[in-house]
């Protein structure tokens, strides 16, 4: 195989480890908050990191050429702040393909939260531990097969993200 022939696998791997991370990044966050709020907006952002599931892949990435080219609401001010042009570019593809991949990301993580229960992030708080001890000493390493599912599923998947 010629480098040329490599070009396509190197850019496949360097998005899928890319996205891969940017997900788990943003993603961990908001599972974390999906599984604890009580608040009403909750739905709302549930429903919205779910669009992905049931919009068709041309409708979503109709819908992100329109936002992220130079003449749409996002990508015209990101290149008037002098940003890159993010259609067509490396930086395109990893906003298509975290779109498209976060609601398997975020799902899993969120239902590992959720297992959790209260009372094991309770007895924490009782011995001391603040929010963030709590969060990452005992809700991270309770959840970490949600975490495995999130990363093998955001990776199996990214394949079939949007190329924007």
């Amino acid at each position: 195989m010629t480098p040329f022939d490599w070009a396509p696998i190197a850019l496949t791997l360097e998005l899928a480890a890319t996205s891969v991370v940017v997900l788990l990044l943003l993603g961990t966050p908001l599972a974390w908050w999906l599984a604890r709020t009580r608040s009403r907006a909750r739905i709302v952002v549930e429903s919205l990191v779910a669009m992905p599931l049931v919009l068709p892949p041309t409708v979503l990435g109709f819908y992100l050429l329109f936002l992220l080219g130079p003449n749409g609401p996002i990508g015209g001010m990101w290149e008037m702040w002098g940003g890159p042009r993010l259609v067509f570019s490396f930086a395109g593809l990893v906003v298509g393909s975290v779109l498209y991949s976060l609601p398997f990301v975020v799902q899993p993580v969120q239902n590992a939260f959720m297992a959790i229960g209260e009372r094991p992030l309770e007895v924490a708080a009782t011995l001391g531990a603040t929010r963030w001890d709590r969060f990452w000493s005992v809700a991270v390493p309770m959840s970490r097969r949600g975490f495995i599912t999130a990363a093998a599923l955001g990776t199996l998947l990214e394949h079939r993200g949007l190329k924007v």
